[in-house]
């Protein structure tokens, strides 16, 4: 049976009445790495002030392998106004649920250290690879010119030992300043490809979702959103879609993001054409398509 075709929007304004939470993606949505889009930082903030018998709340859920206070560091950085969200959820802070799981562990941190915060007021010891009684990998040391493929022995060095992972950041890519930069989840995967065991903390899996709803239940002492009413926002199909596909959340692929170049539109001045047969070729589909979150 064909399916129907999936709508293109031009404003979110158009849908917004339709729900009371936003679950936005931060990288790809609301900056590029560099700067923020200030159009999707406006259509959050109009989003939060309609009216209507149950407040309007975004929560920014974030791939990102840091607790949310440093995300909303660099957010006040690229120029994202506060104004935009309700709180923060990143896979940093279900990172650390996972190692306070573990308490008094020998955690080796695999990535860059302006992510050591996410280890942070928690009871372990960090220690080099060959002591480790766990992994928690974060990202690649240098993701400007590294590669996967750059940490296999490493990878092997673990998986001799069974050490378990952590995978602080489930995203394969994101992108900076138009350029794909590899992450995390391209270490898990190929940890998982020689018999590695990893837990992912994030999107596409369901703690993410979970932890996301009942916190906007929370901001209003109350029982979360319904599901129906509740929408995310992101620009990769394997993450954000998936993601709420999986848990029953309607959800709208940005299209001015990592899968860019696939859908045409790499060039400020070329327009989202027809996408239908990219559509058809990925494992889920979104409810909708928008070339930015604008209003």
């Amino acid at each position: 049976m064909t399916q129907p075709p999936v709508p293109t929007l031009r404003h979110f304004e158009a849908v917004a009445e339709r729900y009371d939470l936003i679950l936005c993606d931060v990288w790809g949505v609301l900056h590029d790495g560099r700067r923020a889009h200030v159009s999707a930082g406006e259509a959050l903030i109009r989003f939060r002030a309609l009216p209507g018998p149950r407040a309007r709340r975004v929560i920014l859920v974030s791939n990102a392998p840091r607790p949310w206070p440093g995300v909303q560091t660099i957010l006040d950085g690229y120029g994202v106004p506060r104004e935009a969200y309700d709180a923060i959820l990143t896979s940093g802070d279900l990172t650390r649920r996972l190692i306070a799981e573990h308490p008094g562990e020998r955690v080796h941190h695999l990535g860059p250290e302006r992510d050591a915060p996410i280890f942070d007021g928690l009871d372990l010891t960090l220690v080099p690879g060959h002591e480790a009684q766990r992994v928690v990998c974060t990202g690649l040391f240098d993701d400007d010119t590294e590669t996967a493929e750059d940490y296999r022995e490493t990878l092997a060095e673990f998986r001799a030992r069974d050490v378990p992972m952590i995978c602080a950041n489930p995203d394969l890519v994101v992108e900076r300043d138009k350029k794909l930069i590899p992450c995390a989840g391209l270490i898990a995967q190929a940890y998982e490809a020689i018999g590695g065991a990893v837990v992912y903390a994030g999107k596409p899996y369901r703690p993410v979702y979970e932890t996301a709803l009942a916190m906007a239940g929370e901001l209003d002492g109350t029982h979360p959103p319904e599901i129906a009413r509740t929408v995310a926002v992101g620009d990769a199909i394997r993450t954000d879609i998936a993601g709420a596909s999986g848990y029953g959340i309607p959800s709208i692929l940005v299209a001015r993001g990592i899968h860019a170049e696939e859908l045409g539109v790499t060039a400020d001045h070329h327009s989202l054409g027809d996408i239908a047969e990219w559509l058809a070729a990925q494992p889920v589909r979104p409810d909708a398509v928008i070339e930015r979150l604008t209003w």
